[in-house]
C-alpha cells in the first residue's frame, strides 16, 4: 500500500496549464508522486497516512528548478568582483585549472546545500575543467547530489579551444577533441538514468564558442543524439562574445550554433542575452531552451535578456544560478526576484513579467528546459511530489496579501519542508540528510587550499 502525506490548509500555486490557485487547499503524496491537489481539505477515508500537516500561513509550489550552475565556483566566491566576462573568465581560468576531486566535491556539496535549503528540488551542474590528473570529478559531483536528496542533472562540459588556437583558458586547462568526447560518453554511459522518477540525468555540454572548436560542438550533438540524452551550452552571453563569433566564423552565435546542429527541442543554453528578432524566431521555431541567469548576468555586466520578447514567441525559459563565481548568493529565490526587477529595467517596463510568470520560469520551465516537464515543475496528479512548502506568515511576509507576490518580491522564504519525490530534504529550515556546518568548513578550507596552490604557480 502507498505510504501518504496529507498537506492542508494551505495557499497552492499550482503552475499548471491554467495556472490554477487555490487561497486553502490540499496536497496527497502517495510514496513518490503526486496524488490529488484541490480546494478545500483533502479527502476523507485515506489509508496509510504517515503524517498529516497543517500548513496554515504557508505556500505550497512545486520545487524550484535551477537550469544552469558551476558548482566548482563555490570556492572561487567575491574574486574579480569589477570585471566583465571575458576579463573575469581570463582572471580565474589559471585558479580554476588547478581543481582536484576533492575541492570539486567539497564546492559541490556547498553548491547543492545552499539551493536545497531554498528550495530546489532540483538541481544541476554545467561542469567543464578536467585538469589532467584531477581524478573522478564527475562522479564526486554526482555524489554530492545523492547525499544531499536533491534530483540532478550534470551537463558533462568540456574545452578543447585554449589560447594557443585563440580561445581563452590556459592551454594546461582543457581536453583534446576525442578524449573529451570519450569522456563524455563514457560519463552518460555510467550516470544517466532515463527513467520516469530517475535522480541523476547527464547532458552533454561542451563549454562556450569561445573554449570548444567546431568539431566539438558538432561531434558533441552527434553524441548526444546518439545517446539519447540532453545537449547543453553557453550561448549570445555577452557583446564580445557576438564579436568573437563574427570574427572567427563570419556569423552570430545563433547561426552559428544552428550550423553545427546546436539548435533543437533536446538543446538548452545559458543567458542568450543578446539575442536579436531573427536569433529569437530561431529558438522558438526549433524549441531550444533558454537559462536565465539574471544575477550573474548583471554582475558580469552582460546586460538584460529578453525574457518578455521569448516567453511571448514560446521559446522554453527556466532560470539558473549561475556559478557562485559570478552569483555569490547561490541560491534560485534571488534569481525569481531579479527575473522580475531586471526586465521591468528593459523596453516592456511593468509589462515585462508577472509575479506568476517568474514562479512559473522557476519551477516549470525550468522542467521545460531539463526535459522533465512530464514529471516535475507543476503540482499535479501522477508528477513526482518535488514540492516546497513556503512560511509567509512571520514578520518578512505576514502583510503581503498575495502569496505569490509574497514569495517572488518578498524576503526570501523561510522552507518548512521541502520535498523530493515524496522524502523529506529540508525541514524547518534545515537540511536533513548533509550537515552544514561541516560543509562550511569543508568549503572554507577547499577555497584556502585552492588559493595556496594557486598562488605557487
Amino acid at each position: 500500500m502507498a505510504q501518504r502525506i496529507v498537506i492542508e490548509n494551505a495557499a497552492i500555486a499550482t503552475v499548471d496549464a491554467r495556472d490554477t490557485e487555490h487561497a486553502s487547499g490540499h496536497v496527497v503524496v502517495a510514496d513518490d508522486v503526486i496524488e490529488s491537489v484541490g480546494a478545500g481539505p483533502a479527502p476523507e477515508g485515506l489509508t496509510d497516512v504517515v503524517r498529516r500537516i497543517d500548513a496554515t500561513g504557508h505556500l505550497v509550489t512545486p520545487g524550484l528548478v535551477n537550469t544552469h550552475h558551476h558548482f566548482y565556483q563555490w570556492i572561487t566566491r567575491g574574486l574579480a568582483t569589477d570585471h566583465n566576462l571575458f576579463d573575469w573568465l581570463v582572471a580565474l581560468y589559471p585558479t580554476w585549472a588547478r581543481i582536484d576531486e576533492q575541492m570539486t566535491y567539497a564546492a559541490a556539496r556547498g553548491s547543492l546545500a545552499m539551493m536545497a535549503r531554498g528550495g530546489v528540488t532540483t538541481a544541476m551542474d554545467h561542469h567543464y575543467v578536467f585538469p589532467k590528473g584531477s581524478g573522478d570529478l564527475s562522479g564526486s559531483i554526482i555524489r554530492a547530489a545523492r547525499e544531499t536528496g536533491v534530483r540532478f542533472t550534470l551537463a558533462r562540459g568540456s574545452m578543447d579551444r585554449s589560447e594557443k588556437d585563440g580561445g581563452l583558458p590556459p592551454d594546461f586547462a582543457v581536453e583534446t577533441l576525442d578524449g573529451a568526447l570519450a569522456a563524455t560518453e563514457a560519463t552518460v554511459r555510467a550516470h544517466h538514468d532515463a527513467s520516469f522518477g530517475a535522480m541523476t540525468q547527464v547532458a552533454v555540454a561542451p563549454c562556450s564558442p569561445f573554449s570548444v572548436s567546431t568539431e566539438l560542438l558538432k561531434q558533441g550533438a552527434e553524441l548526444a543524439r546518439r545517446l539519447g540524452v540532453r545537449l547543453h551550452t553557453h550561448g549570445s552571453e555577452t557583446v564580445e562574445e557576438e564579436k568573437f563569433c563574427h570574427e572567427l566564423f563570419g556569423m552570430g552565435p545563433t547561426d552559428y550554433f544552428e550550423s553545427t546542429g546546436w539548435l533543437g527541442e533536446d538543446v538548452w543554453m545559458a543567458h542568450c542575452v543578446h539575442m536579436n528578432d531573427s536569433d529569437i524566431d530561431a529558438f522558438a521555431r526549433t524549441r531550444t531552451g533558454v537559462a536565465h541567469c539574471p544575477s550573474s548576468n548583471a554582475r558580469l555586466a552582460a546586460g538584460i535578456a529578453r525574457v518578455p520578447d521569448m516567453l511571448a514567441a514560446g521559446v522554453p525559459v527556466g532560470l539558473g544560478v549561475d556559478g557562485t563565481a559570478s552569483n555569490e548568493s547561490g541560491e534560485l529565490h534571488t534569481e525569481l526576484r531579479n527575473a522580475l526587477l531586471v526586465n521591468r529595467l528593459g523596453p516592456h517596463r511593468e509589462a515585462a513579467l508577472t509575479a506568476r510568470q517568474a514562479l512559473r520560469l522557476g519551477t516549470y520551465g525550468g522542467a521545460q528546459v531539463l526535459g522533465r516537464a512530464a514529471e516535475i515543475g507543476s503540482l499535479e496528479p501522477g508528477k513526482l511530489a518535488d514540492l516546497v512548502l513556503w512560511k509567509l506568515d512571520t514578520l518578512a511576509h505576514a502583510s503581503i496579501a498575495d502569496p505569490v507576490a509574497a514569495l517572488v518580491l518578498g524576503a526570501a522564504a523561510p522552507v518548512t519542508l521541502s520535498l523530493v519525490g515524496g522524502r523529506a530534504v529540508v525541514e524547518d529550515g534545515r537540511l536533513l540528510h548533509v550537515d552544514e556546518d561541516a560543509i562550511a568548513r569543508s568549503t572554507r578550507d577547499e577555497a584556502r587550499r585552492l588559493a595556496r596552490i594557486a598562488a605557487g604557480h
